[in-house]
C-alpha cells in the first residue's frame, strides 16, 4: 500500500535527519509518532517529521511544546496537519517518490567518472559544489566529517576530468535507500541524473529508491521510473 511505502520513506527521512543532526553533536529523538530535535539544526533541516498519518493530536501537542526560537520547520510527511492556526507557514508541498527494485536504469554514457566520497578534502569540496546550487556558504559545513563513518551514507560525485558536475547522498535505513541533496551540469542534467539512478542500483541492489520532489525535478525523476506514492508538506514557524 502507498501508506505504508510513505511511511517506510518517512522513517528513513527522519533518520537520515538524525544522522546529520548527530554528526553536529546535536541527535534527535525518534517516538512511535514523530522525530524531533530540541536543538538548533543544520540549515534546510527540520525540527520535525511526523511519521504516522494517525495521531494528529499528539504530534499537534509535541510540536507546540517545542518552544523553539526563531524559524524552524516541520516535516508533516502525509500532509495530514494544519500548522497556520499554530503560527507556522507552509513553505512547499512535495510528493515522496519511489523507484522499485525490480525495475532496470537506463543506459546512458556522459563520459563522466563516478565516485564515492571518502575523505574530509573531498567532501568539503562536494558541499562547496552543493552549496553553489543552495546559496551562500554557511559558516559551519552542513554535512560533517562524522558522516562518512556512517556505514548507511554513500555521497556521489561524478567528474568530468577534474570538474565535479553532479553529486548526491544515499542514506540507507528502514529498509530503504533515500535519495537527497542532488547536483547536476544544468547542460548534462538529464544524462547524469539517468547514470546516478544506475550508481545508486548497483550500489543498493534489492532495495527501493525513495526520496521527494517537486516541480521540474519531479517531472524529470518520474521520466525515469520514479512514481509518486503520497504527498507531504513542510511548514515553518513564524517569527
Amino acid at each position: 500500500m502507498s501508506r505504508n511505502r510513505v511511511a517506510a520513506a518517512a522513517f528513513n527521512n527522519a533518520r537520515w535527519c538524525d544522522a546529520v543532526c548527530r554528526a553536529h553533536g546535536h541527535p534527535g529523538e525518534l517516538t512511535d509518532a514523530l522525530w524531533l530535535n530540541r536543538a538548533e539544526v543544520p540549515p534546510f533541516y527540520p525540527n520535525v517529521v511526523t511519521l504516522t498519518p494517525e495521531g494528529g493530536a499528539r504530534q499537534l501537542e509535541a510540536i507546540s511544546a517545542l518552544a523553539l526560537p526563531g524559524r524552524w520547520g516541520v516535516k508533516d510527511s502525509f500532509a495530514t496537519l494544519d500548522l497556520a492556526p499554530r503560527g507556522f507557514e507552509e513553505l512547499f508541498s512535495a510528493q515522496w517518490i519511489q523507484f522499485s527494485s525490480e525495475r532496470m536504469a537506463p543506459t546512458t554514457a556522459s563520459g563522466a567518472r563516478w565516485v564515492q566520497v571518502r575523505d574530509t578534502a573531498a567532501l568539503a569540496s562536494w558541499e562547496a559544489v552543493w552549496r553553489g546550487q543552495q546559496g551562500p556558504a554557511p559558516t559551519h559545513a552542513v554535512f560533517r566529517p562524522g558522516l562518512l563513518e556512517d556505514t548507511g551514507v554513500k555521497i556521489f560525485a561524478a567528474y568530468h576530468e577534474d570538474t565535479l558536475v553532479a553529486g548526491a547522498i544515499a542514506y540507507r535505513a528502514e529498509g530503504a535507500v533515500s535519495l537527497s541533496n542532488t547536483f547536476f551540469a544544468e547542460s548534462r542534467a538529464g544524462v547524469l541524473r539517468a547514470e546516478l539512478l544506475g550508481q545508486l542500483l548497483a550500489a543498493f541492489p534489492g532495495l527501493p529508491l525513495v526520496g521527494y520532489e517537486h516541480g521540474d525535478e519531479l517531472a524529470a525523476w518520474c521520466e525515469l521510473g520514479f512514481e509518486p506514492i503520497g504527498p507531504l508538506r513542510v511548514w515553518l514557524k513564524k517569527t
